[in-house]
């Protein structure tokens, strides 16, 4: 494959639309084959509405970067810091909520591009550790952050719908310090 150039950038308010897409269409490829329509839908409806991608994105410890090759969005990262991490609420731990790539873009890197900018900003702020939940049946992601370091910790149980299903929490110590 001849050489992309990803760029990674910030996300505003003024990309809510775009992110919305993405962040449904993701999500949707990902777990579609996993889930009942009735329970997808709810997800995606409130996961993803107007009103709660605003709040998150004017949330001062959470931050989401586009993965763009030109102006197509080719994946996107989803941080959080402090009192915004969906567990723990380390102050001195980022947690990564999402890399989401679509299925075309698996395989080109693009998750990894993704993950070292989380990594750089886990630096930035000097945090001690990265950590996040995988869904226990993800092996392809299970497999990319052990690759990249991580370490089993915990199992927290996810609410999908009615659906009770379990994520592998992980963790990465970083050698800032």
């Amino acid at each position: 494959m001849e050489n992309i150039s990803v760029q990674v950038q910030k996300v505003t308010l003024n990309d809510i639309q775009q992110l919305q897409e993405i962040g449904r269409k993701t999500f949707y490829e990902t777990f579609a084959g996993s889930n009942t329509k009735e329970d997808m839908q709810k997800y995606l409806d409130e996961s993803f509405s107007e009103t709660k991608l605003t709040e998150e994105l004017t949330d001062q410890n959470s931050e989401f970067y586009f993965a763009k090759i030109e102006d197509k969005i080719i994946g996107y990262l989803k941080v959080n810091f402090g009192a915004s991490q969906t567990e723990l609420k380390d102050n001195k731990a980022l947690e990564i909520e999402r890399i989401y790539v679509p299925k075309e873009f698996h395989g080109k890197k693009v998750g990894q591009i993704l993950y070292d900018k989380a990594i750089e900003i886990a630096e930035q702020h000097n945090s001690d550790y990265v950590w996040l939940g995988v869904w226990e049946e993800n092996p392809r992601a299970i497999n990319f952050y052990k690759k990249n370091g991580f370490v089993e910790f915990d199992k927290h149980i996810f609410k999908l719908g009615n659906d009770e299903q379990t994520d592998i929490m992980m963790k990465l110590k970083l050698n800032n310090n």
